[in-house]
């Protein structure tokens, strides 16, 4: 076992005696010494609860002849997160999840590991960590949320929440309509109820064969839930007391490989999954060691349809309703139909792709609709090219409302707060580009999500009538005509820091087009003149973040060399 390094042989008699400390036994170093890293943290809805999923899992990785040795992440709500200076540290909380992962396995040399994610960062940087470890490793998430019932009975979300803001700036509903939302959204723990990054990243998890079926639909705290923890657990169980050959075919780098990426990304097309998934996909198949780019999803978004909406896209429609209609089983059950998945890949149950959806069907095709009848005969995200994003820029169109070509008028803003007081103040009208940038990974830095400036844009009623584009990123419960991880970012010099107020900007989503009408010329003449805008930076951690970073079409990774 790889953990015998620290507890076979009389030279091994200090470390067992500290392991002795913890509870062990003399019958416990013949065991695999298992993993099991938590993001329990309280001030998320999606895992203020994970101690005591923890808990059960221990308790069925005991039962089953192995030592659980649970060790924490940190996790940063995005939510909570969104509009102030909050929202700096969340995407460089992926990469501190990913190290302490990797930190602990490596240093303790455990034999598997089993991953309990939620929300947003934790999901993607826990993979990324595992991958660098490369041993025996399951996911099971928190689950999640149901959705909430506004008091006339509609459905409604924390995205409704969001946009319900912009209503009562434009003085649509009243402050106790908003109450209502606010009180009523989000009604239980787990991740958020729509196909925001969190939900989507734990429904990639399936496609991908490293979680259980479940994993991305079952709510949380229900009896349904708790059974696929336990389940997980005892196939980690089961898996590390293979002998080393047969176990180590389950090492997360053999099934989570370029297969599987490419099996995440059609199910995300799919799916109309969140902007983000692309930035995190990107990062995760860096880590897998798998040469995939940006423009190679463009080629899967094309043979893929939109056969799922979910909210934000469909705001009637939730995490639950997929799980009712049969799940991601049945969504790519669906989509096997056209050969739209590889289905040979290896699953950590064991099973091939294949045989983990053989029986499964629509349960509701009101809900997932077939592939003779989709929303869209193309994917729910699309990558531009053009002056304005010469590596490229990701926009959900499964989001979009209104037309999917668009002509309109820079309106520019050097940061997401100035656009926030822009938009309320009316300095945005129907026919504008909304233009948000030095917010990359770089010029945030951290890459801040533009939840708040797209809600009001929507909740104004200009979310058909207007386009926003931003080196920044989105939340999965943006809706509307906007284009995130424009790239090169302004503050390394992109076209998106040349824009002036009044430029015009053309968007064609269907030929991948993001460009501003202005001559190779004049783009030359601003650049002479250009001086980035550097914000300065009281954290130490975010000074060494935007020194490391690259920009969002690498994934928005640390390179140190």
């Amino acid at each position: 076992m790889r953990s015998d390094i620290v507890k076979v042989g009389h030279n091994r008699a200090p470390h067992r005696s500290l392991l002795r400390a913890t509870g062990l036994k003399d019958e416990d170093f013949s065991k695999p010494f298992i993993g099991v890293a938590n993001s329990f943290i309280e001030i998320i809805p999606g895992h203020f609860f994970l101690n005591k999923v923890a808990d059960i899992i221990k308790d069925e990785i005991r039962a089953n002849g192995c030592v659980p040795f649970e060790f924490n992440t940190i996790g940063v709500d995005d939510g909570i997160a969104m509009g102030h200076d909050g929202m700096l540290f969340s995407l460089p909380s992926r990469e501190i999840i990913a190290n302490s992962v990797e930190t602990v396995m490596e240093a303790h040399k455990l034999d598997a590991m089993i991953a309990i994610p939620n929300c947003d960062k934790i999901v993607p940087g826990m993979i990324m960590g595992a991958l660098r470890v490369n041993v025996p490793t399951l996911f099971v998430s928190g689950g999640p949320m149901a959705k909430g019932y506004s008091k006339d009975g509609t459905p409604i979300d924390l995205a409704t929440v969001f946009e319900g803001v912009g209503k009562f700036e434009a003085g649509e509903i009243t402050a106790e309509e908003l109450t209502d939302m606010e009180c009523n959204a989000c009604p239980s723990g787990g991740s958020c109820s729509g196909m925001f990054t969190a939900n989507s990243m734990n429904t990639l998890m399936e496609a991908m064969g490293i979680a259980l079926t479940g994993n991305g639909t079952i709510l949380a705290l229900t009896k349904e839930r708790e059974e696929l923890y336990r389940k997980s657990a005892r196939r980690v169980c089961q898996i590390a007391l293979m002998a080393q050959e047969e176990s180590s075919k389950f090492n997360i780098r053999n099934i989570l490989n370029e297969n599987a990426i490419k099996n995440a990304f059609a199910v995300d097309m799919a799916m109309g999954g969140s902007s983000n998934t692309v930035l995190h996909m990107l990062a995760i198949a860096k880590e897998a060691g798998v040469d995939f780019n940006l423009e190679d999803i463009n080629s899967i978004s094309k043979r893929v349809s939109h056969i799922a909406k979910i909210s934000p896209s469909l705001t009637t429609v939730h995490m639950q309703d997929i799980d009712r209609a049969g799940g991601v089983s049945a969504v790519m059950h669906e989509m096997n139909k056209r050969g739209d998945i590889l289905i040979d890949n290896l699953t950590i149950t064991g099973e091939t792709l294949k045989e983990r959806i053989a029986n499964s069907e629509i349960k509701d095709i009101d809900i997932i609709h077939t592939i003779d009848n989709p929303y869209s005969e193309v994917g729910g995200l699309a990558i531009l090219y053009g002056n304005l994003a010469e590596q490229g820029a990701v926009i959900k169109t499964a989001g979009i409302i209104g037309d999917r070509v668009f002509r309109g008028t820079a309106v520019c803003f050097n940061s997401q707060d100035e656009a926030i007081k822009g938009i309320v103040n009316g300095k945005v009208k129907a026919g504008d580009v909304v233009v948000i940038r030095y917010e990359g990974p770089k010029g945030g830095p951290g890459m801040q999500e533009m939840l708040a400036p797209t809600s009001l844009i929507m909740g104004m009623g200009l979310g058909d009538k207007v386009a926003l584009i931003t080196d920044g990123r989105f939340s999965g419960a943006t809706r509307g005509a906007s284009i995130g991880h424009v790239s090169p970012e302004a503050a390394e010099g992109g076209v998106i820091g040349l824009l002036e107020d009044g430029d015009e900007i053309f968007i064609d989503v269907d030929n991948y087009i993001l460009r501003v009408e202005i001559s190779d010329e004049e783009i030359a003449k601003r650049r002479d003149r250009f001086k980035p805008i550097i914000k300065p930076l009281k954290s130490r951690w975010l000074r060494q973040y935007r020194a490391l970073v690259t920009n969002a079409s690498s994934g928005a990774i640390l390179e140190a060399e």
